[in-house]
């Protein structure tokens, strides 16, 4: 795909729970380079956004077709990373002909039921530190390093801390307890768009075989696995995920136009 035949493609990234916009800077440098049309945006309650203290998906699926339509954007192509995956598959079945393409990173297509006994323990371990009188500052360093491979940019790995150190609690509580009543296994087989479904090797969060298995689900979907890498790779190493998907739009987007 040329640069002018990409000029025209508005690509709009979907942030992590640990997120913000600010986490996508290398990809919004390296598309806009490309010659594609960047946009990440702020969840409600990230980045300048004011505090919330609940979510869904439909209601953070809906704030992102705000979005879409306040910036007048065409049939977008969607990269969701984790929770933001989650929301962009909250995106294709409410949209099913909304967008060009969809990129899933280091997500899954459900957490199952809240009152399961492993979702209790996530959220009662996500929300500790909290509960015990810790902030996100404190939190932001250890699940840095709990999400990143070894070989993550420090730079970035910095960037990671900064920006999760700077969330409300408040969102944080809102986003952990809305991640454990995800569902969407029943639309995969439904999804008309292409899609990617992208992941790093060392990803404990989204385990490959996880991954895997959802792409096997999805008609069409291509699987990709980033050698070496852990949660967050288009941070640990931009040029490689961002390569991935730039291969992935190369082939899909003429199939989807």
């Amino acid at each position: 795909m040329s640069t002018s035949a990409a000029g025209s493609i508005a690509v709009v990234f979907l942030q992590g729970i640990g997120g913000a916009a600010k986490l996508w800077d290398p990809q919004v440098a390296g598309f806009k380079a490309a010659g594609y049309e960047p946009v990440a945006l702020d969840l409600p309650g990230y980045g300048a956004r004011p505090p919330v203290d609940a979510m869904t998906f439909d209601m953070l699926a809906a704030d992102v077709e705000a979005a879409i339509d306040e910036r007048k954007l065409e049939r977008p192509v969607i990269v969701g990373h984790s929770l933001g995956g989650m929301i962009a598959q909250t995106c294709l079945r409410r949209r099913p002909d909304g967008y060009r393409a969809a990129v899933l990173s280091g997500t899954s297509p459900a957490f199952g039921n809240p009152s399961g006994d492993f979702q209790k323990k996530f959220v009662a371990d996500r929300l500790a530190p909290l509960d015990a009188g810790g902030t996100m500052a404190d939190m932001a360093e250890g699940v840095a390093k709990q999400l990143m491979g070894p070989n993550a940019d420090p730079t970035n790995r910095a960037l990671l801390i900064e920006v999760m150190g700077s969330i409300s609690p408040r969102t944080y509580r809102a986003a952990v307890q809305c991640l454990v009543g995800f569902d969407e296994r029943g639309n995969l087989g439904q999804i008309k768009a292409p899609v990617l479904c992208l992941v790093g090797s060392l990803d404990n969060n989204a385990p490959p075989p996880v991954m895997e298995k959802m792409a096997s689900k999805i008609p069409g979907a291509r699987y990709t696995v980033l050698p070496g890498l852990g949660h967050m790779p288009n941070l640990e190493d931009p040029k490689a995920f961002n390569t991935a998907i730039f291969d992935f739009l190369r082939e899909a987007l003429p199939r989807a136009a």
